[in-house]
């Protein structure tokens, strides 16, 4: 019962998702962490960065890390069959239909509109996670320095992912013991 639970609860999202993984987020993020509560918003921050890190699609990745961790194998696999079988159909029925009709002047608005609506959430996403995400002057060095790296330069998910998990692993002991100091200090 679980594992159709994880199958239709990733269904539904990969029904409504227009965009990929990154429009997938805000989805991603109210039913598996708020309402679900299959995965805290860390866990699913972790999950995105090594879905952007290994191959495959990002929603995809990121729904079999959270089916896995709630019910191993079987739950991972419930989930990523749960987020791409509706694609799989829509795209199936699409394909059957789309070439009569993409060179209507509506349906290139419709896509247009779609397009639009897809940035601001991606843009949502953003903000709410970076909110959750930037504890301090460091980390939020961390977030300028890799948007700024991430629009400027061609250098890699793969590449900017573990640098700034490098990045966080040597300036987080730093960061702990100056927060430790302080709390000493107060006392």
């Amino acid at each position: 019962m679980e594992l159709l639970e994880l199958f239709l609860t990733f269904a539904k999202m990969g029904v409504v998702t227009f965009g990929g993984g990154y429009a997938m987020l805000p989805i991603l993020q109210r039913t598996v962490v708020n309402e679900k509560h299959w995965a805290t918003e860390e866990e699913l921050l972790d999950y995105y960065a090594i879905g952007q890190c290994t191959p495959g699609v990002i929603a995809v990745n990121t729904a079999t890390f959270v089916g896995y961790k709630n019910k191993g194998i079987l739950g991972g696999i419930a989930a990523t069959l749960g987020v791409v079988f509706p694609s799989i159909v829509i795209i199936g029925i699409i394909a059957a239909f789309l070439k009569n009709f993409a060179h209507l002047t509506f349906v290139q608005h419709a896509f247009g509109g779609i397009r639009v609506c897809v940035g601001a959430l991606i843009l949502n996403a953003f903000i709410k996670l970076l909110s959750g995400s930037v504890k301090g002057k460091i980390t939020g060095a961390i977030v300028v320095v890799s948007c700024l790296l991430s629009i400027f330069t061609d250098i890699s998910s793969v590449t900017m992912v573990i640098a700034t998990g490098i990045l966080g692993f040597i300036f987080a002991g730093r960061i702990q013991n100056i927060e430790s100091a302080k709390k000493d200090g107060e006392k």
